[in-house]
């Protein structure tokens, strides 16, 4: 018997009703999905059910790789990889569909990195911390770097909540499921984030101490950060 491991942030989803209303969310039949962090395999079984093109494994936990290796050996159309999904180049792969239950203490470099690698990836069914979840959900409340960079590289879609009940072990936060969907931006990814992170980090200045831009609305200068719409920043940004 394999058990969960603190270190790596590992909670299994145990409920079927979950897992069938997290997989209804996102396209799979005839699709590349991508499952990050498959665990003993409880998404997988239904995922493999519903008739996917192919399925790529990424786990971190090499005893887990190891029984999901054993255990999935027969099938053709499923490739293993024992290595942290940070450290997996997802620019090598093309139209993949994402399906996870993210271990909490890595999923905003997570989806940082979906937003960075947009143009590979159709769409994604997240399971996250809830708090993640609201800081990312450009939808509700005032803005942040989170919910700048979701509006421009995606649609967001905060799904439901789950209860901790439905995990083992079960864990001591809420949690959410997000569905994404890539927009294909234009965008360079770097430059943005360079943007984002220089004008959030001092978000209690005017923009005009923080920026040396020359724009013609002179009066979203005179703003901080967190007093401007999305298409105000996006507007600023195409001037940086």
């Amino acid at each position: 018997m394999i058990s969960s491991k603190k270190s790596l942030g590992q909670n299994f989803l145990i409920d079927k009703n979950i897992r069938e209303k997290i997989l209804s969310k996102i396209k799979i039949k005839n699709q590349v999905i991508l499952e990050i962090g498959p665990g003993k395999g409880f998404l997988t079984e239904s995922i493999i059910d519903k008739k996917p093109k192919k399925i790529i494994l990424i786990e971190k936990d090499i005893n887990l790789y190891n029984a999901l290796k054993l255990k999935y050996e027969n099938h053709e159309n499923i490739t293993l990889y024992n290595t942290d999904i940070l450290d997996f180049n997802i620019s090598t792969l093309k139209k993949i569909n994402i399906i996870s239950n993210l271990p909490y203490n890595i999923s905003v470099k997570v989806l940082l990195n979906i937003y960075k690698n947009n143009k590979n990836i159709n769409e994604c069914i997240l399971m996250i911390q809830k708090e993640v979840a609201d800081k990312f959900n450009y939808k509700k409340q005032k803005i942040n770097k989170y919910k700048f960079l979701t509006e421009v590289f995606c649609n967001y879609e905060k799904c439901f909540d789950v209860p901790s009940t439905v995990f083992k072990p079960q864990p001591k936060v809420k949690s959410s499921v997000i569905k994404i969907n890539l927009l294909k931006s234009k965008i360079d990814y770097e430059k943005i984030l360079n943007f984002s992170n220089l004008i959030f980090n001092k978000k209690r200045k005017k923009l005009s101490n923080v920026l040396n831009l020359n724009v013609t609305k002179k009066k979203l200068m005179d703003k901080r950060v967190e007093e401007l719409k999305f298409k105000e920043l996006l507007f600023l940004y195409q001037s940086f």
